[in-house]
């Protein structure tokens, strides 16, 4: 048994490491899989065929008109001007005095809009660095305060995020985007205050040792003045038609639960409506959004139209194939025999099912360098078990989505993380001018879910 569990380690092992060096994952996860296959003994051809690709494609069958629309929504808002009006005016309106806090702002309104993480970084980093430099506060701060805006709080805390981490929680657990939302709103409102507490205190310490924006910098944006951008109540529009339109469809009045007879559904192989009204409520949002977002400007988006579909949908191919990868990866690993072993040792952690799971979601998370990767492989290998242990102690399955999806944007942001990597190539710093602030949002956010947990376990 001990080469077993030695097989999955070293697969895992492998995968994070190759990720960290910047090969594909599309290439080496299946790789990595059918070397544990091998070494534990098993069938390996099945395995590939029958586990491994089935998996994959059921996630991509599931995701991907989010993983495409989210990535064309992105896209459009930047192509007519609209997020860099919405970063323009907050950077501006709070000014060099609040340089972190208003970088941080601009992140989190387009983040929780339903604007794409990656868009965000290229739409906010412009106008970031013009402020930074004006304050005189390090470049050094600025992907760890981008990554504060817009990989934490808005990505999976506040309820109704139309980001990708808080629905893959739904169908396991029959929530939808809303879950838990006090719990939500505590969660983000820690992490946005610890957070902002420790770049300002690292911007204190830096101008204490006269230490300012810095020279000789790589990747110095040019920001236009002269640039015409819509106007900052037209420009949020978009976003709030995302936002309204996912709450009426998922809890208002005109939620998809009501759409469909049951009779009609069960011809589908739907048995729970719940399972799929949540990313059926996010598609119809984020198309109603696409559709403001390219009437707000339509001949500025109309000349780059055809060259920006094909950047968004190239990028949400390459985003979610990474992650159906790891997913394929996560489902073969569950049916080696060392895995047993591995499971039981992290359900053993904590018998609270809240806690054993922020545990396996942050680990898997943390492994694979994606969050949505972990979540999806944790709750894919033990998301039945923990809403049994959830039901048979009286916790709502709402409170299970919300440390889920929290759980997930933890230790997903260490060094080989490809938003991080990302991040660190637009502003042109590196993990060693950066990473350590990067680091400490990690580990802020990731305390964060661990203390709700523990609270939420005592009730």
């Amino acid at each position: 048994m001990f080469i077993q569990v030695v097989a999955i380690l070293l697969a895992l092992g492998l995968l994070m490491f190759f990720a960290y060096r910047g090969y594909p994952v599309i290439v080496f996860a299946p790789i990595f899989t059918l070397l544990a296959v091998l070494i534990s003994g098993l069938a390996l051809m099945p395995s590939y065929t029958e586990t491994y690709m089935v998996n994959a494609a059921n996630y991509v069958k599931t995701y991907f008109p989010i993983f495409l629309l989210g990535a064309i929504f992105g896209k459009v808002m930047e192509l007519n001007g609209a997020a860099s009006s919405i970063a323009q005016t907050i950077v501006k309106g709070l000014g060099s005095k609040r340089a972190i806090l208003s970088v941080i702002l601009a992140c989190g309104v387009l983040t929780y809009g339903g604007v794409s993480l990656f868009v965000v970084a290229f739409a906010v980093y412009p106008f970031a660095s013009a402020i930074f430099r004006e304050a005189n506060v390090p470049k050094r701060l600025i992907p760890g305060t981008i990554a504060l805006g817009a990989f934490t709080f808005t990505m999976d805390a506040l309820p109704g995020t139309p980001q990708v981490q808080n629905i893959i929680p739904t169908p396991y657990f029959g929530t939808d985007a809303y879950a838990a939302p006090v719990v939500g709103i505590i969660g983000g409102v820690l992490v946005f205050a610890a957070g902002l507490y420790w770049l300002e205190r690292r911007r204190k310490q830096a101008e204490l040792a006269g230490e300012g924006y810095g020279t000789g910098h790589k990747n110095e944006p040019e920001v236009l003045t002269d640039q015409k951008y819509p106007n900052i109540w037209l420009a949020i529009v978009p976003l709030l038609l995302v936002l309204v339109f996912n709450y009426l469809l998922s809890r208002g009045f005109l939620t998809v639960n009501n759409w469909y007879s049951a009779e009609l559904l069960k011809t589908f192989n739907i048995a729970n409506v719940k399972t799929v009204s949540s990313t059926w409520a996010l598609i119809i949002a984020l198309v109603i959004g696409i559709l403001a977002a390219i009437c707000i400007n339509v001949r500025r988006v109309h000349n780059q139209l055809a060259a920006g579909l094909t950047a968004a949908a190239m990028g949400a191919l390459l985003a979610i194939f990474n992650t159906a990868s790891e997913v394929g990866f996560g489902n073969v690993v569950k049916t080696l025999p060392g895995f047993k072993l591995i499971q039981n040792w992290i359900l053993g952690l904590s018998s609270h099912p809240l806690i054993s799971e922020a545990i396996s979601v942050n680990i898997l998370a943390g492994v694979t360098g994606s969050a949505s990767g972990g979540l999806s492989i944790a709750l894919e290998v033990m998301g039945k078990q923990y809403l049994a242990s959830a039901q048979a102690a009286g916790i709502s399955p709402e409170l299970l989505h919300r440390i889920a999806s929290m759980a997930s944007g933890g230790m997903d942001t260490l060094p080989h993380n490809g938003a991080v990597i990302t991040l660190l190539a637009i502003t042109g710093l590196t993990h060693r001018q950066s990473y350590k602030d990067i680091f400490a949002i990690t580990v802020i956010k990731t305390l964060a879910v661990f203390l709700l947990a523990v609270v939420l376990s005592l009730f």
